[in-house]
């Protein structure tokens, strides 16, 4: 027999709860309680109120002497309160405490003059309520989605832009909540965020994935109009066939049996005693299919053309609708494909899919032989077709292709071969991803890591290609490297001693003194993570994977420069750099420096190299000597001063010379 798991949190929330627990106190002190709106999204319990003289009010003034209004958990506009104490209209105000907090926020912000945005569904009376509490000068806006807060950009002035406030609907998808988040940080200046979806609405949907990440099937009771259960069927879907009900008559026809694990939950606004009916009728259901006896089991198995949910049959098309297909099945009863059941794009039409004459594979949803109609799906056969291949990738260790189409808890769901498949977050890539969402609607190439053919579930892995591919790169990388081989390579890290560079799957380093000629103080004056730079072999160790990298170039060579420009005994401008105890150093060219020794600085002794020279200071020196094996170049300025005085020397004697001879004419 199949098993049947209710969820914890399942059932009213603790606001819908108080609004309802507050009509019935009302109702046993004798008073006459009306309600502004259903109380909640549950026709049953309405109806069950209505019996009992509780009416529903369009508008709060419809109320009759001696009624008292009962504001519903949604809350409503400040314009309704103001209204009722105005002409005195007694009033019980349910407003859950979350979405309460939620009208103080968007009052204090927008008197604040800031922009609030609202992401929710704009005609639902939680939202109508929250929009009517806001305070001028501020605006407020309401967005179903990312895509709408996208486009608000392009009516919103700059300075809205920049003081943006972002709230959601307590009921909220928690995954468009975030997809939200990440869209206001991209398009807007510091977005501030509030929260707000309530707990209990998180909770319950991710108990609700949870569990039907491990059932076969999930069955999620509430009302049709209810933003919380509509919330839990998309978040079940995801993962397992799922059917939302409001009470235990829909389950007629159902064939529960066909399911080993079965998951229920229900919205905020279903009472217990339907939650509860619902499990009996299950169960009664479940132990008629366990006593069948083997003649009728036997009979069924000989009916091959028995038409039954969940056959694959093939059907002919023989007229196209705008909403739905018309198919002929081979069967008694009209087959039907409705549009939801075709395709998944609803801006797509159905002619432009199929014709008439079309063969296509199908899958039997529901069967009604009362009206003669078979509901059919090809998104279903697909999704089998589809699993099937997958199978046969995962026996072959195949790669297969998809795209990321949603974050869920623990990982992503991608969409292949028409199913959706499971990757874990630590097989979403080959390094740590921080956030999930940015992997949504990109293609990725993935193999099947497990299938579980009970469940027809798969899970992929993106980190097995690349994992693999990296491999083969690095094999192809030790065949053909060699010393002096030029590669391009993307700078990844910086160290004190060096960066290291992606080779393509193979990191290699370039040490701090290989990648200027210069003296660096830190890799990061040269090159930084990112840069795409070209490199060259200098060493390898095929044993310990290592390679050693050479980034500057001989001709940038400053010593080459030098020896080209400059010999012994000539003259060069040159700039003092520092000072040492036995000299100073001057800048000959960018990269060179020579030796001024404390005795080639002056003529006279010197003790104190700062009475005579300063940093900076631009000097004309004598190149004395070129050590080329050591690379040092000596330098003095003493020797210009000497030739300086010899000139000098010269030039008196002449000067004595010339005159001796010109005493000796005149005697």
């Amino acid at each position: 027999m199949s098993r049947i798991t209710l969820a914890k949190t399942a059932g009213f929330c603790f606001g819908v709860n108080r609004a309802v627990n507050m009509v019935y106190q009302l109702l046993r002190e004798g008073k006459r309680p009306v309600t502004l709106g259903p109380i909640i999204h549950n026709p049953q319990l309405v109806e069950e109120l209505s019996a009992r003289g509780v009416r529903i009010l369009e508008a709060p003034e419809d109320a009759r002497p001696g009624e008292t209004v009962v504001l519903r958990s949604h809350g409503v506009e400040q314009a309704v309160t103001d209204l009722l104490e105005e002409q005195g209209i007694p009033y019980a105000d349910a407003t859950c405490p979350f979405v309460a907090k939620l009208h103080r926020i968007v009052r204090e912000q927008t008197a604040a003059g800031r922009t609030v945005v609202i992401a929710g569904d704009r005609e639902h009376p939680e939202v109508i309520g929250i929009k009517g509490h806001s305070a001028p000068p501020g605006r407020v806006f309401v967005v179903a989605d990312a895509q709408e807060l996208q486009n608000l950009t392009q009516i919103l002035t700059e300075k809205e832009k920049t003081e943006l406030v972002l709230v959601a609907q307590t009921t909220y998808h928690t995954n468009f909540w975030i997809k939200c988040c990440n869209c206001a940080k991209k398009h807007y200046t510091n977005p501030i965020f509030f929260d707000t979806i309530c707990s209990a609405t998180s909770e319950r949907q991710s108990e609700a994935a949870a569990m039907a990440a491990e059932n076969d099937f999930m069955l999620v009771i509430g009302g049709r109009h209810s933003s919380n259960t509509r919330k839990l069927g998309q978040v079940c879907a995801q993962s397992c066939d799922t059917l939302v009900i409001e009470t235990r008559d829909e389950l007629s026809g159902v064939a529960l049996g066909r399911y080993d694990r079965i998951g229920i939950t229900a919205g905020a606004s279903t009472p217990a005693h339907i939650i509860k009916e619902v499990l009996n009728t299950m169960d009664e259901i479940l132990k008629n299919d366990e006593n069948e006896d083997f003649a009728t089991l036997l009979e069924q198995s000989l009916e091959s053309e028995k038409i039954y949910n969940g056959k694959r049959v093939t059907g002919i098309v023989t007229s196209v609708a705008p909403n739905e297909v018309h198919v002929d099945i081979g069967a008694k009863q009209a087959g039907i494909i409705p549009a939801e059941e075709l395709t998944d794009d609803p801006n797509v039409k159905i002619e432009d899919l199929v014709k008439k004459g079309d063969e296509l594979s199908l899958c039997v949803v529901k069967v009604n032989d009362q009206e003669g109609i078979v509901t059919l799906s090809k998104k279903r056969a697909d999704a089998l077709a589809g699993f099937e291949t997958l199978k046969k990738a995962f026996e072959g260790g195949e790669v297969v292709d998809g795209v990321i189409t949603d974050v869920v808890r623990g990982g992503v769901l991608c969409y292949t071969c028409n199913v959706k498949i499971f990757i874990p977050a630590s097989q979403c890539s080959d390094s740590r991803v921080e956030d999930l969402s940015t992997l949504v609607k990109k293609p990725v190439r993935l193999k099947i890591i497990e299938v579980n053919e009970q469940r027809a579930r798969a899970k992929g892995s993106v980190r097995a290609v690349l994992s693999a591919e990296r491999k083969e790169r690095q094999n192809q990388f030790w065949e053909e490297v060699e010393i002096g081989k030029v590669y391009r390579g993307e700078v990844k890290s910086l160290t004190s001693y060096g960066a290291f560079v992606d080779l393509g799957g193979i990191d290699g380093m370039i040490h701090i003194t290989e990648l200027s000629w210069a003296k660096l103080k830190h890799p990061s004056e040269v090159v930084n993570p990112g840069d795409v730079v070209e490199v060259y072999v200098k060493d390898f160790d095929r044993e310990k994977k290592r390679i050693s990298l050479g980034y500057k170039k001989s001709e940038d060579n400053p010593w080459v420069k030098f020896q080209e420009q400059f010999q012994v005994d000539d003259v060069a401008d040159v700039k003092i750099v520092s000072f040492t105890a036995y000299g100073a150093f001057a800048e000959i060219i960018p990269g060179i420096d020579g030796l001024i020794h404390i005795s080639q600085i002056a003529n006279r002794h010197v003790d104190k190299i700062a009475d005579v020279l300063t940093v900076g200071q631009e000097v004309q020196a004598k190149i004395i000597e070129i050590d080329a094996d050591k690379k040092r170049v000596s330098l003095s300025m003493r020797a210009l001063l000497s030739e300086e005085e010899q000139k000098k020397d010269r030039e008196l004697l002449e000067e004595y010379q010339s005159s001796q001879e010109e005493a000796s004419d005149e005697e």
